[in-house]
């Protein structure tokens, strides 16, 4: 289970090009809320920022939990054979993230549609939470943001899933947020020249590659392949 774990870091560390269109209008607008003398002191703003990323990261281990949790209790009611196939639908997933990132599979982006109807209830949530007055209100915002419909996320909840346990389900999505954390605290604080960078056609195509290599090396291990 260890190598699924390092998979998620990696997944979440490379997530950086969707992270920037998903999350970064979002950041970006938090950013914006925030008195002028926060905003223009990146000291004064660290504290924000770290307190959306910790809160986000908060709902990603309660959603893997969750899941982790679900499986235990479901997944042992089905055939052996039923772990096998969702370790292999999370990898393919994986890939098709990847083909995503580097542009090859923009189609792919509709996985994320599953989620919208948990997100219109959660949205008028985040929006009353504008502006953010306090670091413990950006934590709550961060608890919001963090049911974002996300196809990265949806991935590693697949793999939270096929682990049926609640622990090592959490501990799937505290290592795919760590994996996100230092992108998108820099995004929070550097964001225009985050963009220009990681637009690039070259780090798009890259990012995509190295995704697609841990969802390869995820369906090898489903196998005992090594």
């Amino acid at each position: 289970m260890e190598i699924t774990f390092i998979s998620a870091f990696f997944v979440g560390l490379f997530s950086t090009v969707h992270c920037l269109g998903m999350c970064g209008g979002i950041i970006g607008a938090l950013t914006f809320s925030l008195p002028e003398h926060i905003r223009n002191n990146r000291w004064h703003l660290i504290p924000y920022v770290s307190a959306y990323n910790v809160g986000r990261i908060t709902s990603y281990c309660l959603a893997g939990a969750l899941v982790g949790g679900l499986g235990d209790n479901i997944l042992g009611l089905l055939p052996s054979y039923g772990h096998l196939v969702l370790q292999l639908f999370a990898s393919i997933l994986m890939i098709g993230i990847g083909l995503y990132l580097a542009g090859w599979f923009p189609a792919f982006i509709k996985i994320e549609h599953i989620g919208k109807p948990i997100w219109k209830r959660l949205e008028p949530i985040s929006q009353k939470l504008i502006p953010v007055k306090n670091p413990a209100h950006a934590y709550l915002f961060g608890l919001v943001w963090g049911w974002l419909p996300c196809g990265l996320v949806y991935s590693v909840l697949i793999l939270a899933l096929a682990s049926m346990s609640a622990f090592e389900g959490g501990l799937l999505l505290l290592c795919f947020g760590l994996g996100t954390l230092p992108n998108l605290m820099a995004m929070g604080l550097f964001a225009t020249s985050l963009k220009r960078f990681f637009y690039q056609d070259w780090v798009r195509i890259m990012a995509g590659i190295l995704v697609m290599l841990f969802g390869i090396l995820e369906i090898l291990r489903a196998f005992n392949i090594d």
